[in-house]
């Protein structure tokens, strides 16, 4: 039996299905995760399905979450999507349920679970919710709000289509999914949104870049930086895809100051592999989009040190 009935096989063995995605959830966190609740709720409306986590965030407008008990985990499927790594899944009830099912794209570096699906291939974890969903269309059904979470992820992750994991297959989904009613306009709209105050931190994002010869950047955020803008960290997601506008910049790194003191650090790239250096620094991610950690200023002049290296050799050998 193929990973996919598998898992279809296992969804329809259990009443209570709970589903999880990782902390600081993006859009296609979210997308992904309610997403597929919304598919099992239309589709199996005699079970009780759950999404479970924390804070969404400032997404909100895409769905929130319910309150899960203790007990409800007992004898329940659990399914995480959307998440590399079993530290970074939010809410650690996750390991409760009776069965667990890992759905992701990004690098399997942490094969948690009794049955695992990635598709590194894939744009987006929403991506393979829609394609779980069309390999089992004579059993499942697609609901307009699902359909909506699930482009919401898709364009989430491939930055409205421009980055290079859109494939051929990626459009198809999201055309396929736009034939369902919901307004993917106005959708669009509220996840391209920022407050005044992001907008600012924006325009000090571009006076304080710093770029080397070979297109290396990198944007030092501090904590009391953020709190003159009167940002938290979760709202510096939206200026991380800047330095990529600039035709000068190859790769860079947006280094944030925690309250801890340390750094969460977002790296970006438009050629040059960088989640291997991730790793290095507690993280990880794709090729050309990951994130680290930076314990102090030693730490992110390495990070950004190495970055110089990566995008000097592949100027090099370009």
């Amino acid at each position: 039996m193929d990973v996919v009935k598998e898992i279809l096989t296992k969804i329809k063995a259990y009443q209570t299905i709970i589903i999880h995605r990782h902390q600081r959830p993006d859009p296609d966190a979210i997308g992904s995760q309610v997403g597929l609740a919304e598919i099992l709720r239309a589709s199996f409306p005699n079970k009780k399905i759950y999404q479970a986590g924390g804070s969404v965030e400032g997404l909100e407008f895409l769905a929130e979450m319910d309150e899960v008990s203790d007990e409800t985990y007992q004898g329940a499927l659990v399914i995480v999507t959307d998440t590399a790594n079993s530290p970074r899944i939010s809410d650690e009830r996750y390991h409760l349920g009776a069965e667990l099912i890992k759905i992701d794209h990004h690098p399997n570096d942490d094969p948690y679970g009794d049955i695992v699906w990635v598709n590194t291939k894939a744009s987006s974890c929403s991506e393979i919710i829609a394609d779980f969903y069309h390999l089992n269309e004579d059993e499942l059904i697609m609901s307009s709000n699902a359909a909506r979470l699930l482009y919401a992820g898709i364009i989430g992750d491939t930055g409205r289509f421009l980055y290079p994991a859109t494939t051929p297959h990626t459009l198809e989904v999201a055309a396929e999914l736009r034939t369902y009613e919901f307004n993917a306009a106005e959708l669009t709209r509220e996840l391209e949104q920022i407050p005044m105050n992001v907008a600012k931190l924006a325009g000090y994002v571009y006076q304080n870049i710093e770029v080397d010869d070979y297109g290396a950047a990198k944007v030092v955020l501090p904590q009391a930086l953020l709190k003159e803008y009167g940002i938290v960290d979760s709202e510096t997601a939206a200026i991380v895809s800047l330095p990529g506008v600039i035709d000068e910049v190859l790769a860079w790194g947006i280094f944030v100051e925690q309250p801890e003191g340390y750094y969460r650090v977002r790296l970006r790239s438009k050629g040059p592999v960088i989640n291997e250096l991730a790793k290095e620094h507690h993280g990880g991610g794709h090729p050309l989009a990951s994130g680290a950690n930076a314990k102090n200023q030693e730490e992110i002049d390495a990070i950004y040190n190495e970055i110089k290296q990566l995008c000097k050799e592949f100027k090099n050998n370009s």
